[in-house]
């Protein structure tokens, strides 16, 4: 009896690896029926801080800026809204959903101090929001 080749049990395992990646991914983001609370997503941040600011950038494409909630509290910054499918796509096929959609929200820890949030922006799918440090 000959062993099998290596190269072929690992491509089947890491197949159905990235199989079951993907139903957990699609899992995750179903939103539950009668949950009190919806379920939220959670985009990709990096917070940068310099003398002056921190700066944060929050991974939003596809997002409505004027459906972002921003708001300091407690020490923490909160990041809020929603991203739907434009109305022209409701009826599309879908082939493939990799971009969660519906409710988000990102709490952030801040570094110790006093903040004040500056006017946010969309860059290249990115949230920029500059967060001013106060004497």
């Amino acid at each position: 009896m000959s062993k099998p080749d290596p190269r072929t049990w690992m491509w089947s395992d890491a197949v159905e690896m990235l199989a079951r990646a993907e139903r957990l991914h699609r899992e995750l983001f179903r939103p539950a029926p009668g949950q009190a609370r919806p379920r939220c997503w959670e985009p990709p941040v990096d917070m940068l801080e310099t003398e002056r600011e921190l700066l944060v950038l929050a991974a939003l494409p596809g997002v409505d800026p004027e459906a972002i909630s921003l708001r300091i509290e407690d020490g923490r910054l909160l990041i809020a809204g929603e991203r739907v499918l434009p109305p022209q796509l409701r009826t599309a096929t879908i082939h493939r959903l990799e971009l969660p959609q519906g409710r988000f929200e990102r709490q952030l820890a801040l570094p110790a101090g006093r903040y004040e949030v500056g006017h946010p922006s969309m860059v290249n799918g990115c949230l920029v929001v500059v967060l001013r440090k106060l004497a």
